[in-house]
């Protein structure tokens, strides 16, 4: 978001494994520890879209020591050569769109990290998937559930992992929530309200491109109040209702959503009610209230710090570098079969699109849908 900002880099190892349990003490960044230097398996991956976000992950995983980057993929020459001196990446592990079928032959890569636009996810990742390497894929997974599923399918085949960048199924003050919900201290849960959006800029973005994105701010920051609702209570939604607002249709073409609100039912009972807008700030909250206390992020999502409280007091966990974080799980997921809290793989994702796909039917027909399992 436009908004967002950086935070500390640097935090101590013994607070962050408190708090994620057996993370390793190597995360920390903090010089003068008596840990002993990890010396276990390291993920070697290379991105693929040297954009804004893919700087950041690239940026982050300098601080890991379970991941590593050592690829890089783009359509943009002059960017590899940049990110080439940078990051000291050799003339071998580098690959334009058209030319990384070829990764297949490249030992030295285990893992390719997609962070192009949505569009172009699902046929990547199937490319990706048949040259034999672990897809990571940047979330929306892919513009329907339809594709979604084919490239669950392609990565089975295949015998890979598909993993997508679900980053706040790690953040620590999320999972303190999660931890406080499971144990029971918030009761029988009641309701969830997520709101995440921003003011989009430049009208000429791939993101207000229905052909590269898929849709608008629900394909985008609307994702992050859809997933939370549902770790966030704990339960998968039966039924959903959506409402489409739209107070610009230039900037806003056809398919491209500014504004949509949709509210979900839960077996038990519970609702939650979330807002996805590409046109208003200061729009970043989690709200979870049950019959014994509640939970309250805000900020929510964004890149940090995230701040929150309960009815007990402030949550004081860790604020680790969100993507520093993802890549290290990431790395235990695929290299030792480490099983994180909230799932972050292709079917975690799956069940996402599927609910997406009927918020956008709700918004055309203006009648509750009921999801299947």
């Amino acid at each position: 978001m436009n908004n967002r900002r950086d935070f500390l880099q640097k935090i101590g190892a013994t607070a962050l494994m408190l708090q994620l349990g057996n993370a390793s003490a190597a995360w920390s960044n903090t010089p003068g520890e008596s840990e002993a230097p990890y010396e276990g398996p390291v993920l070697r991956v290379a991105i693929m879209g040297l954009g804004s976000y893919g700087t950041r992950v690239a940026q982050a995983m300098e601080s890991c020591t379970r991941a590593k980057l050592v690829g890089l993929i783009s359509g943009t020459p002059s960017k590899i050569k940049d990110w080439q001196e940078k990051y000291n990446i050799p003339d071998k592990n580098c690959y334009n769109y058209e030319t990384f079928d070829q990764v297949k032959n490249n030992p030295d890569i285990d893992a390719i990290y997609v962070i192009t636009p949505n569009a172009l996810h699902h046929d990547q990742v199937i490319r990706v998937a048949k040259a034999g390497k672990h897809a990571i894929c940047e979330k929306p997974m892919s513009l329907d559930a339809k594709e979604a599923q084919e490239m669950i399918d392609a990565c089975k085949t295949a015998n890979v992992k598909l993993l997508v960048g679900y980053r706040m199924h790690f953040e620590p003050k999320t999972l303190e929530i999660i931890r406080m919900r499971k144990a029971g201290e918030f009761g029988k849960i009641k309701f969830f309200q997520g709101l995440c959006g921003f003011t989009s800029g430049d009208p000429k973005q791939w993101r207000l491109n229905k052909q590269l994105a898929g849709g608008g701010s629900m394909m985008d920051i609307g994702i992050y109040a859809l997933n939370g609702a549902r770790y966030m209570i704990g339960e998968e939604p039966i039924w959903v209702t959506a409402q489409e607002t739209k107070t610009d249709p230039v900037k806003f073409k056809e398919g491209v959503d500014e504004t949509i609100q949709f509210q979900l039912g839960f077996p038990s009972g519970a609702v939650a009610s979330c807002l996805s807008t590409y046109n208003m700030n200061n729009l970043d909250r989690f709200f979870l209230t049950g019959e014994k206390g509640f939970a309250e992020l805000l900020p929510s999502t964004g890149y940090g710090p995230i701040k929150g409280r309960t009815h007990k007091g402030v949550l004081n966990q860790p604020e680790p570098t969100h993507q520093t974080v993802q890549m290290e799980e990431m790395a235990q997921i695929i290299l030792e079969g480490k099983v994180p809290v909230v799932p972050i793989d292709g079917v975690e994702a799956l069940k996402d699109m599927k609910i997406i796909d009927a918020i956008y039917l709700a918004v055309k027909t203006g009648k509750k849908v009921v999801l299947k399992g």
